[in-house]
């Protein structure tokens, strides 16, 4: 178990050439769930994966804090990725907020800023179907399975719709003593009300281009968190998808892409 200031993170590379581009991941959720999309923004941009804490091939922690979540992902930006200046950090839900307090607490290595589906409050409605589905994953008894199959067998009952499933079974690895999952289950579950906030920032405000890209059939960025969103990120834009739900960039890959590379292509903005 790993402290969360000193913690290691997973990072995997997309691409050679090009600006460059960092992505964080949501709950649940890995640095590759970007990698249709670092691969479509190539050859213009070259991206950066993150596996946050807890997460992925990255370290388990023994607490969640945002702030430190973003210090972490900050000195690993600065020891290569960023090390030559700022980049483009692109955010979903989890990472969006993590994304957001890497801005405010170092803006020095953010260029622009992408918040993915999730805004500066606290998460309305969303911990309870978390809280269910962190319940069912750990329900799971992994020694008494033996392949992937099996264990989305064991989860469509309390789970019962394919891309979620298909979703949350990236998460499982194999290693000697057999399956288990990436993700740590029990702190992500005793933190969820903690997931669900936003900390206090004091009077930090980033002053770069900050694009909003809200789901058109989710209520994670409402009309009543305009005034927060522009308090700290007064030069924000945002733009709805009308097709996408919360998981905006794997429902509708093709316009999110064209959003992204439109507001990554224009450093002047």
């Amino acid at each position: 178990m790993a402290d969360l200031r000193t913690s290691t993170l997973h990072t995997t590379p997309v691409g050679d050439d090009g600006d460059r581009v960092v992505f964080l991941h949501g709950l649940f959720g890995r640095g590759k769930n970007f990698t249709r999309i670092a691969k479509d923004l190539q050859p213009d941009f070259r991206s950066l994966l993150v596996d946050l804490p807890n997460h992925g091939r990255s370290e388990w922690t023994d607490r969640v804090d945002y702030e430190q979540m973003a210090d972490s992902v900050a000195e690993t930006l600065r020891n290569d990725f960023a090390s030559e200046g700022p980049v483009a950090v692109v955010g979903h839900s989890l990472g969006g907020k993590v994304a957001m307090v890497l801005a405010l607490r170092h803006p020095d290595l953010v260029s622009r800023l992408v918040v993915v589906d999730i805004a500066p409050a606290r998460a309305g409605g969303g911990e309870g179907e978390f809280a269910h589905l962190l319940d069912s994953l750990a329900a799971v008894d992994l020694t008494t399975v033996a392949r992937r199959s099996d264990v989305d067998e064991a989860l469509k009952d309390p789970i019962p719709w394919d891309t979620t499933r298909s979703f949350l079974l990236q998460n499982l690895r194999r290693g000697e003593e057999g399956l288990s999952w990436e993700p740590n289950l029990e702190l992500l579950r005793s933190s969820l009300d903690t997931i669900g906030s936003f900390p206090d920032t004091g009077d930090a405000v980033y002053e770069g281009p900050v694009l909003w890209v809200a789901g058109g059939r989710s209520d994670y960025v409402r009309d009543e968190h305009s005034s927060a969103m522009r308090s700290l990120f007064p030069r924000t834009h945002l733009v709805r998808i009308r097709e996408a739900g919360h998981w905006v960039h794997s429902q509708a890959p093709e316009t999110f892409v064209e959003v992204l590379r439109g507001f990554l292509a224009h450093p002047g903005d």
